[in-house]
C-alpha cells in the first residue's frame, strides 16, 4: 500500500486513541457524564475516527498516477532542458541537405577547388565597337542609280546573298561589249582555224576577255554573266546588276533610298559579323605597359559580366584623351551588347599572385559581415566555411582559408544560404 496512505491510517488511530483516553480522564476528573469545558465527548471522538477511518474519498490508483504524474513533470522539465541543448531557442543548423530535385531546380553546381594564378585588377572605361576584321562594306565601284532595295537594316544576310540592284550607263556599255564580243568569239570557233584566219581568231579572244574583265571590274558577278551570256542578245544589256554580300552577318548601315545616284565609293551597306565584338578600353600607358596581348579580361554589361581577351593595342595615343585604346575581344552569340555600347572593362594584370581561385557569385556575406562560401562535406549536404578575399578580378575571387581539393558551391549558393536560413544556421560558423 502507498506509504502516503498507511502513514495516513496510523495518524487516524493515534488520534482516536487519544481521543478515547481523554474522554476516560475527563469523565474521572469531572465526575459526572458531561465533558468538562473544552473536552471532546466520547461521541464526537467516534465520529472523527469514524472520519479518519473512511477512505472512501481517497482514490488509490489517482495518488499513484498523481505521484507517477509529478515524475512525469519532471521527467519533462528534462525533456525541455535537453530541447533547448539540440532544437529549441539555443540550436542552430550548421548544415543544410538538398536532394537532388532541390539542387537540379536551384541550379546549384559545385567545382573543386584549385591552385590557379590571378593577375592585379586593372579597370578602364570601354565602348563597344565593331570588329574590323569580321565587317565589311559595300560600295559600288561605278557611277549608278538604286533600283531596289533587298535587304533591310538589322537583316542577317548569307555570304553572296544579293543587298540590292542597280543601274548603270557604263554597266550596260560594257555589257553590250561583252555580248559583242560572245558573239564573235562563237562565230569564229564555229568557222573553224581552216577558215578564220589565226589574227582574227586571237583578236576575237582579247575582246571577249577584255569584256568579260570589264564587266567583272564593274561588279558583275560569274554567275550574273553566264546568265547574261545565256540571253545572246545585246539588246538585253540593260546595265542592271546586283551587289552581293561578301561575309555572313547583319546589316549594321544602309544610309540610302532608292532612286538615289551614287558614286562610286559611295558605302550602300556596313555588314558585320556581331558574334564577336570589340570593346576598346582605354588606358594610361602607363596601365597599358602591365597588360600583355592575350590577358584575360571582363566586361561588365549592367550586371552582367562577360568574358573576353585582349588581342591588339594602338601604338599611337588619342591625341584629345592621350590614353591608349586595347581591344579586347568578347563573344556575342546572344546579341546582348552593341556597338556604340559604354560598358566597364576589369583587365588582368601582368602581376599575379598565386592561390585559390573562385567564382564571385560563389562567396557571400554572411549575417556578421563575414565572407563565406558553402562546402560539400557529404552529397548533398553543405557547410558554410568563412574565408578572407584577396583580390577580386571581373567575375573570380583570390581567397585564402579553404584547403585545395575541397568542394564548393560554384553556383547557387544563395539558394543554399536561404535553405541555411529557414533552418536557423549559425552565421558564425563556430
Amino acid at each position: 500500500m502507498n506509504k502516503k496512505i498507511t502513514t495516513l491510517i496510523l495518524c487516524g488511530l493515534l488520534v482516536s486513541l487519544s481521543g478515547w483516553t481523554a474522554a476516560g480522564e475527563g469523565h474521572e476528573h469531572n465526575g459526572t457524564d458531561e465533558p468538562a469545558q473544552g473536552e471532546h465527548s466520547e461521541e464526537q471522538d467516534h465520529d472523527k475516527v469514524a472520519e479518519l477511518d473512511d477512505f472512501s474519498d481517497i482514490d488509490f490508483e489517482e495518488d499513484e498516477h498523481g505521484h507517477d504524474e509529478k515524475g512525469d513533470d519532471h521527467s519533462g522539465h528534462d525533456d525541455h532542458e535537453g530541447h533547448g541543448g539540440h532544437g529549441g531557442h539555443g540550436e542552430v543548423a550548421t548544415d543544410a541537405e538538398l536532394n537532388d530535385t532541390q539542387r537540379r531546380m536551384a541550379g546549384i553546381e559545385t567545382m573543386v577547388l584549385r591552385r590557379q594564378q590571378l593577375g592585379e585588377a586593372l579597370t578602364a572605361p570601354g565602348e563597344v565597337v565593331l570588329n574590323a576584321y569580321r565587317t565589311t562594306r559595300i560600295t559600288p565601284r561605278i557611277p549608278a542609280q538604286v533600283m531596289k532595295r533587298l535587304v533591310r537594316l538589322g537583316d542577317h544576310v548569307k555570304k553572296g546573298e544579293p543587298l540590292v540592284m542597280l543601274s548603270s550607263v557604263e554597266m550596260a556599255e560594257a555589257q553590250g561589249a561583252l555580248l559583242e564580243a560572245d558573239i564573235e568569239l562563237r562565230r569564229v570557233k564555229k568557222l573553224g582555224r581552216k577558215v578564220v584566219s589565226e589574227r582574227r581568231f586571237t583578236s576575237a579572244q582579247i575582246a571577249y576577255q577584255q569584256a568579260y574583265a570589264k564587266v567583272r571590274a564593274y561588279g558583275m558577278t560569274i554567275s550574273q554573266i553566264k546568265r547574261l551570256l545565256k540571253q545572246g542578245d545585246a539588246s538585253k544589256a540593260t546595265g542592271e546588276f546586283a551587289l552581293l554580300s561578301f561575309q555572313d552577318g547583319t546589316v549594321i548601315n544602309d544610309t540610302f533610298v532608292e532612286g538615289e545616284l551614287i558614286e562610286p565609293g559611295r558605302v550602300l551597306f556596313e555588314i558585320s559579323d556581331e558574334s564577336l565584338l570589340w570593346v576598346e578600353a582605354r588606358l594610361t600607358p602607363e596601365t597599358a605597359s602591365n597588360i600583355a596581348i592575350g590577358a584575360e579580361a571582363k566586361v561588365k554589361v549592367g550586371e552582367r559580366w562577360l568574358p573576353g581577351k585582349v588581342v591588339q593595342a594602338r601604338h599611337t595615343l588619342d591625341p584629345v584623351t592621350r590614353t591608349l585604346a586595347m581591344h579586347v575581344e568578347v563573344a556575342n552569340p546572344d546579341d546582348q551588347i552593341h556597338p556604340g555600347e559604354f560598358v566597364s572593362v576589369v583587365i588582368e594584370g601582368n602581376r599575379k599572385q598565386s592561390g585559390i581561385v573562385v567564382p564571385v557569385e560563389a562567396v557571400l556575406r554572411s549575417a556578421d559581415g563575414d565572407w563565406q562560401l558553402f562546402v560539400e562535406s557529404a552529397p548533398g549536404r553543405f557547410e558554410p566555411k568563412e574565408i578572407e578575399v584577396l583580390r577580386t578580378v571581373g567575375d573570380r575571387m583570390l581567397i585564402q582559408g579553404i584547403a585545395e581539393g575541397t568542394t564548393i558551391v560554384s553556383k547557387g549558393a544563395f539558394f543554399v544560404q536561404s535553405e541555411m536560413a529557414k533552418g536557423g544556421f549559425d552565421p558564425h560558423n563556430h
